[in-house]
């Protein structure tokens, strides 16, 4: 039982940083990505 309940408890904690690494990550780059390169066009 302690392992199904620790199990349980690490899921629950692996799924709140998920989310807010998500909000975070939702937020935070809009319009910071770097513009990526065109090797062999800009000649």
């Amino acid at each position: 039982m302690e392992d199904t309940h620790e199990f349980v408890e690490k899921l629950h904690e692996r799924q709140e940083k998920d989310e807010r690494n998500k909000e975070r990550q939702a937020t935070n780059n809009d319009g910071k990505k770097l513009p990526t390169k065109q090797h062999g066009t800009n000649k």
